[in-house]
């Protein structure tokens, strides 16, 4: 791989205060920054671009997250330094409408390769009202919930962007990050051609669990702490009902709060689930008020000493036995 050494831009020096920097610096698998290497130096926006990277590029890709282990991902800003980094970089690999500090610095870095999830598969509009996700699959004339109280992240006609907790998606966007890869790098184009196969077969057996752990259970209804879970749930014929919108922020009504005590004890719900890198005093709560469990169901934004796993495919199965759990499957 021909390593460029290039200065930052003018145009990315100028723009680099309005995109409101913070004083995070970029981390890898290896603490090195990008561009100091001789392989195919991939900056990536979060955990789950991350891991598409280093099991697509192995040993030829140097892979840096702009997005630190525990860090929320949503209100990540960018610093000087990761703009550097980025303008360094051979590729950005990121989620267009997740993160809009990244979206705007992947615009203004002079990167070769930028590659964007969001246009490597079909996005959907699930829970852009902070009143959870109906599953057109399931329940279609059910809980036809809204609060006003909702906030969208920034993406173009309110779609979800947590394509990665549908591991068919996954798998889409896995195949297009292997292709730009053989394109960008060809000259280890076969070695990236066969990880991702391999990437892909793994996520397909993951669905192949999924399909058969919720085959036989008891309820199809789900509460979250925020609408992550949207096409996982439409994936598997689930209702998500989430405590907050898309933006795992946002602040629920007590009108939303009391709907989702009726919602739980109507659907038999036993457990409501929450995230470990977001406040559970929300979701905990809600299980008070109604005598109901709490556990942990992962959007796997980041791998931390507290997740249920050492990466995306442990992570995920480990949601699994929580929801299987929750929905009464046998």
């Amino acid at each position: 791989m021909n390593v460029r050494r290039r200065h930052i831009s003018a145009v990315a020096l100028t723009a680099v205060t309005a995109l409101g920097l913070g004083t995070l610096t970029a981390c890898s698998s290896d603490s090195a920054a990008a561009g100091n290497t001789d392989t195919f130096d991939v900056v990536a926006s979060f955990y789950p671009m991350a891991f598409l990277a280093e099991r697509i590029g192995g040993e030829h890709v140097h892979v840096t997250s702009l997005t630190e282990p525990g860090q929320e991902p949503h209100d990540l800003e960018i610093s000087a330094h990761q703009m550097g980094e980025l303008e360094k970089s051979d590729a950005a690999l990121y989620l267009k409408g997740l993160q809009p500090a990244v979206d705007k610095a992947v615009g203004l870095a002079e990167v070769p390769t930028k590659i964007d999830a969001a246009e490597l598969t079909t996005l959907e509009t699930h829970g852009t009202e902070a009143g959870g996700h109906e599953d057109e699959h399931a329940h279609e004339d059910e809980h036809a919930h809204e609060d006003e109280h909702g906030h969208d992240h920034d993406h173009e006609g309110g779609a979800d962007p947590h394509i990665w907790l549908d591991p068919v998606k996954y798998a889409e966007v896995a195949e297009g990050v292997g292709k730009a890869f053989q394109k960008a790098d060809p000259d280890h184009a076969a070695d990236y051609r066969a990880n991702t196969a391999t990437l892909v077969k793994d996520l397909k057996a993951l669905d192949g669990k999924f399909r058969a752990g919720l085959a036989n259970r008891t309820s199809d209804v789900f509460v979250t702490t925020h609408a992550a879970f949207g096409y996982l749930a439409e994936r598997y014929g689930l209702t998500e009902e989430a405590i907050s919108g898309l933006d795992p922020e946002s602040e629920p009504s007590g009108a939303r709060m009391k709907e989702l005590q009726e919602i739980a004890k109507a659907d038999g719900v036993t457990t409501v689930f929450y995230e470990t890198l977001v406040s559970d005093r929300t979701a905990k709560t809600l299980a008070a008020d109604v005598g109901l469990k709490t556990d942990v169901l992962d959007p796997v934004e980041g791998i931390t000493d507290h997740s249920r796993g050492e990466d995306y495919l442990q992570v995920m199965e480990a949601n699994l036995t929580a929801l299987r759990t929750a929905l009464g499957a046998r």
